[in-house]
């Protein structure tokens, strides 16, 4: 299940701006990243409702998937049949359903495995880390696949998604069944307020996490930058003559990959990290580190500077690993068990919901006023510029952090 639910999304994510590019709506990359975070700010929490009151996770899990391949499908048909014609809102539209019966279903997926896990009495603290990681072999094989069938360009990227999206579908109905509460109005009821988190916006009212809660959300600006703008800007080296067939520019999605790998690998250090470290210096060198992977896409190149890609994507695990899952423990850690669950929400909320949206829409701001799109010329001194100014604002962010955030970690006696 997790490898089919990653295998999905890593058919297009990584790529789809290339795409974009090639039918003239390079400008517009940040509007379809930005739409993932837009409707991670409610579908989620409607579709949680919906599994736990009346449709059993699994059958909801299948539903939506289903329904997201449909509309990417029709995605990739229109993609087909326009040619280089592709009009923006018609294209958005398609790809926005879509990703609006996806992204919920990152949360349904989870609570699938929880309770299948929970009915063979093993601990999923321990039991479902080495299965998420298929989650990441899929997303990561789905890549692969995409960039070795000639896909990451066009529109059968949208098709492959699909294709992910329907054996998920299909699968989903074999899965073990989820319990829904069918109990009426009364005391285990939740109101709505609560089932959307809404109440650990009251965690606003301690000092200490709301500047982590707002530095999460800055630093998640930076979440769906190179997902956005890394394969077109490594694809763009192609009008330049020396570099057109070197293997990042003809695998840019291969290349790319590194990333998720150095992701899965990194994940492993985090507890050597934050018990050794704590909170903020786990958070400082994730700063840090997106510094770096947005400084050494502006410094390299597919050539003798391919190292520096390669740099980029390495660290990139660091980036993401140490933000991520650190501060997933750390509002753990800090939070009552009364709003547990909806303080992680909350993060989530901040991070891939606020953040996320933010930042992909001010990327493309930026973008747009280095790169021209519509320009037969290399535009490789505007992508660098841009990168750099990525790397600027990491680092600015990572100041700010240091200077503001207060924590005095104790060290565990072992």
């Amino acid at each position: 299940m997790n490898f089919l639910q990653f295998a999905v999304w890593g058919a297009y994510l990584t790529s789809m701006g290339t795409y974009l590019a090639n039918v003239g709506l390079g400008s517009h990359i940040g509007l379809f990243y930005a739409m993932q975070g837009i409707v991670s700010l409610f579908m989620p929490a409607i579709l949680g409702i919906i599994a736990d009151r009346w449709v059993p996770a699994q059958r909801l899990l299948g539903l939506s998937h289903l329904l997201a391949a449909l509309f990417m499908g029709g995605a990739g048909y229109y993609g087909m049949v326009s040619g280089e014609n592709v009009e923006f809102i018609v294209l958005f539209a398609f790809y926005s359903v879509s990703v609006a019966f996806y992204m919920p279903t990152l949360a349904l997926s989870n609570s699938v495995a929880y309770t299948a896990l929970d009915k063979m009495h093993l601990d999923t603290v321990k039991s479902f880390p080495p299965i998420r990681t298929c989650g990441t072999i899929g997303f990561i094989c789905s890549m692969w696949l995409v960039d070795l069938l000639g896909f990451q360009d066009n529109y059968m990227q949208f098709f492959m998604c699909a294709m992910w999206g329907v054996l998920l579908a299909i699968y989903a109905n074999t899965l073990p069944e989820c319990p829904v509460s069918r109990e009426g109005a009364g005391k285990n009821r939740k109101s709505l307020v609560d089932a959307l988190g809404l109440k650990a916006f009251l965690l606003f009212r301690e000092k200490k996490m709301a500047i982590f809660f707002i530095f999460s959300m800055l630093l998640g600006v930076s979440l769906q930058i190179t997902n956005g703008f890394a394969n077109p800007f490594i694809t763009s080296f192609n009008k330049i003559p020396e570099y057109a067939n070197t293997f990042g520019v003809q695998h840019a999605n291969l290349l790319i990959s590194l990333s998720q790998i150095s992701e899965t690998c990194c994940i492993l250090l985090i507890p050597f990290f934050l018990t050794r470290f704590g909170i903020k210096k786990v958070m400082l060198i994730a700063m840090i580190a997106w510094v770096l992977r947005f400084g050494l896409f502006g410094l390299g190149n597919p050539g003798d500077g391919v190292w520096m890609f390669i740099l980029s994507m390495i660290v990139y695990g660091v980036a993401f690993d140490f933000f991520n899952v650190s501060g997933s423990l750390f509002v753990d850690k800090e939070t009552d068990f009364s709003v547990r669950s909806s303080a992680q929400g909350l993060f989530i909320i901040m991070t891939n919901g606020f953040g996320a949206t933010i930042g992909t829409l001010s990327a493309q701001w930026v973008v747009n006023r280095f790169v021209d799109f519509n320009s037969q010329q290399p535009q490789v001194d505007g992508w660098s510029n841009a990168w750099f100014v990525f790397s600027a604002y990491a680092l600015i962010v990572a100041i700010a952090f240091a200077l503001v955030f207060k924590y005095k970690h104790e060290k565990k006696e072992r």
